[in-house]
């Protein structure tokens, strides 16, 4: 498989979008300054050669009114704080979606791109386990930029289900050197992901692995039975070796606290989302939601209050109850619509036997990123920073490889297949 591209229209924009993949998990300085100079490169460009991507789509008016959204929910939040800086997020990855989407990025330049995107996990990956169990500066595994292990792992299952398609749609295709790399590098999320301690990440693994599998009935029988014997013998290993998330989960059990307090956290968004429904407290004010306040907004409808039953937190452990909270029902209304659209299009365009290798891949990523922000977001706020900048990222390298010129369903064939 050829890991660079052959040719590059615009090789400086390029290069500021790869560095950015590049630093993305690592380091956040850098990622930030890459982030701004692809963007300004690429209006440049766009500017210089009148050229902006095509006719304007519906997926072009979902991106622009999902990231007007933060802002007009940071005009009417109930809470004044960091609203404004918390709209910015969704600029962030909603911009990078659109650029990437309208950029008509050749084949070749994808395939490098979603290789280096798996390459920067793993290197962010590395640095984290030497820092857990070497210089022992982390008690649990996370990825420098990304931050807190339950938020380390979202980014993890989404690359793991990215490598695992780029595994399987370049299989036949590929030398043994490069075969033995991948399943290397698949094999090594995989892992990362039971010593990560995150019950949802794993779980959302197992289960992707399973789907994935499924959908590759279209192509590969043989691939299927791997993958489910595979996915049966590392639950069975992780489950009769001990490991720490098994001991996790049975000390949750015996417990009595499955959720972790998570219940408790729900219940506090809710009281927010009942002060503030419309436009909740702001974006990036959730923090903010404190007992006293669920009890005075209690009060206030002449409700009873059992301090017991709410708990403040960071963020809700949801990113459901969190837009909920966040954004009110204006806002939590569009991320529904965006999740819609985007499942609504993985379906429309669901790979066939006779697609591209490169379609395959690209489309799997989606996938993965689609279902890790929809299943994970039951327990934890995915779709956030990082983990939603990758998102934005697999979503736009399949989208543009959809909407480029010349494109049809019916002839998906790759103009330029990779070498072997």
């Amino acid at each position: 498989m050829r890991l660079f591209p052959s040719q590059t229209r615009y090789p400086i924009e390029f290069a500021f979008l790869a560095l950015l993949i590049l630093f993305l998990p690592s380091f956040e300085a850098p990622k930030n300054i890459f982030w701004a100079a692809y963007v300004i490169t690429w209006f440049v460009n766009r500017f210089r050669d009148k050229d902006f991507g095509g006719k304007w789509k519906a997926w072009d008016t979902l991106i622009v009114t999902w990231i007007a959204s933060g802002y007009i929910v940071a005009a009417f939040a109930g809470f004044q704080h960091h609203e404004w800086l918390g709209a910015n997020d969704i600029l962030r990855y909603g911009s990078i979606l659109w650029l990437v989407m309208r950029s008509r990025v050749a084949e070749s330049e994808l395939r490098t791109l979603l290789t280096i995107t798996i390459a920067s996990a793993v290197l962010a990956l590395a640095l984290g386990v030497w820092s857990l169990y070497v210089t022992h500066k982390t008690t649990a595994l996370q990825l420098h930029s990304v931050g807190h292990v339950n938020h380390s792992a979202i980014y993890l299952a989404i690359i793991y289900g990215a490598s695992l398609t780029l595994t399987l749609a370049y299989w036949k295709n590929s030398r043994a050197l490069w075969q033995s790399l991948s399943v290397l590098v698949t094999a090594t999320l995989a892992i990362a992901l039971i010593i990560s301690d995150s019950r949802a990440a794993l779980g959302a693994g197992l289960i992707l692995t399973l789907i994935i599998g499924l959908i590759w009935l279209r192509r590969s029988l043989r691939t299927v039975i791997a993958l489910f014997a595979i996915t049966l013998v590392a639950a069975g290993l992780a489950y009769f070796g001990q490991t720490s998330i098994i001991k996790k989960i049975e000390s949750r059990i015996d417990g009595n606290n499955t959720l972790a307090g998570r219940i408790e956290i729900w219940n506090a968004a809710k009281e927010a989302w009942r002060k503030y429904p419309l436009f909740g407290v702001g974006m990036n004010n959730y923090g903010k939601i404190s007992v006293k306040h669920v009890a005075q907004w209690r009060a206030e409808r002449n409700e009873t209050f059992e301090s017991g039953r709410y708990l403040g937190n960071g963020h809700a452990h949801s990113l459901y109850f969190n837009t909920l909270a966040e954004r009110g029902i204006f806002g939590f209304s569009i991320l529904i619509l965006v999740l819609l659209a985007w499942a609504a299009t993985l379906a429309r365009h669901l790979p066939r036997r006779d697609h591209s290798n490169l379609y395959w891949a690209l489309w799997g990523g989606s996938f993965s990123a689609w279902f890790v922000t929809v299943g994970i977001g039951a327990f934890n706020t995915t779709l956030h920073h990082e983990h939603a900048i990758l998102s934005m990222l697999l979503l736009g390298f399949w989208l543009s490889h959809l909407y480029r010129p010349g494109f049809s369903m019916d002839h998906p064939r790759e103009s330029n297949p990779p070498t072997t």
